[in-house]
């Protein structure tokens, strides 16, 4: 008995010494969970930088004179008529920009949330257009008449528009991921742009009276009348706002990347629609590249 005891601790020993000798291996040590785990990057805090791009203008000047022609045709039985008319057409244009931003994150594990503003400039994106159109209105509603008697007025609509963004500021709110060295992100948000608008019609208004009469026989009689001008509905009107700042909004997603402890890349996709202003109704798409600090 006392042999068997000697040798289970004589091996004991041997095997204790044996694994005191042998290598450490990774996975004793987490190694493998080292490999897999993620890059850190603490994105909170405040941050600015620098931005530029391209933007695409997409204008709508169809209703730009509604409100000039409204005028005109004021407390006549033309006005109604003439309102639906889209006289001027939708223009495209392209500049590029560049402005720089400034903003806060604030981060809770993987998310990322931030107010952020930004200013852009926008290189002489300007965009016109001009039309005209004509049209017989026959008996127009709300007219009073004899019986008998149609009124027809010839109308001859010429007009031209203009605007020019010069530049916006924005206040948005974003929401992000921490990927790592990089974060995904989407925001949304107001936008204040600075713009030229012009606009001008020229209306031109000549009116016939026909006249149709039933003799004792029922045979039936119209008489052509001719062609007068009628100054009241004929004229110019005009309308031009410098400086003038239109409210809107924006939203669009966007991805920075980590390139060396605070200093980060940013790409970008941004969608803004403002209010019109005088019936001309402007949205843009900016496309922007962007370097950042963040302390």
């Amino acid at each position: 008995m006392r042999r068997l005891v000697l040798a289970a601790a004589m091996l004991g020993t041997v095997s204790a010494a044996q694994a005191a000798d042998m290598p450490d291996l990774p996975v004793l040590r987490g190694g493998f969970a080292d490999g897999l785990s993620k890059t850190s990057v603490n994105w909170n805090g405040f941050y600015v930088g620098g931005h530029g791009g391209y933007t695409a203008d997409a204008t709508d000047f169809s209703q730009s004179v509604v409100g000039l022609t409204n005028y005109i045709f004021r407390d006549s039985v033309l006005q109604g008529p003439t309102s639906t008319w889209s006289l001027l057409n939708k223009t495209n244009t392209q500049s590029t920009n560049f402005g720089g931003f400034v903003g806060r994150n604030w981060q809770w594990y993987d998310a990322v949330v931030s107010l952020e503003g930004t200013y852009s400039y926008f290189n002489d994106m300007a965009t016109l257009t001009s039309g005209t159109n004509s049209l017989v209105i026959v008996n127009p509603p709300g007219e009073v008449r004899a019986p008998g008697v149609t009124n027809n007025y010839a109308v001859t609509l010429t007009g031209a528009a203009a605007a020019q963004v010069k530049d916006m500021v924005t206040l948005r709110g974003r929401v992000g991921w921490d990927g790592g060295s990089f974060m995904p992100y989407a925001f949304m948000g107001a936008a204040v742009g600075r713009m030229d608008v012009s606009r001008t019609v020229t209306s031109s208004v000549s009116m016939r009276q026909d006249t149709t009469t039933t003799d004792f026989f029922g045979n039936t009689t119209t008489i052509l009348g001719t062609w007068g001008p009628v100054p009241a509905q004929s004229g110019t009107q005009g309308q031009h706002r410098t400086n003038t700042y239109a409210v809107g909004w924006t939203a669009g997603l966007g991805l920075e990347y980590c390139v060396w402890d605070g200093l980060f890349a940013r790409i970008e996709y941004e969608y803004v629609r403002f209010s019109p202003v005088m019936n001309t109704q402007v949205t843009l798409n900016n496309a922007r590249l962007g370097v950042g600090y963040k302390f």
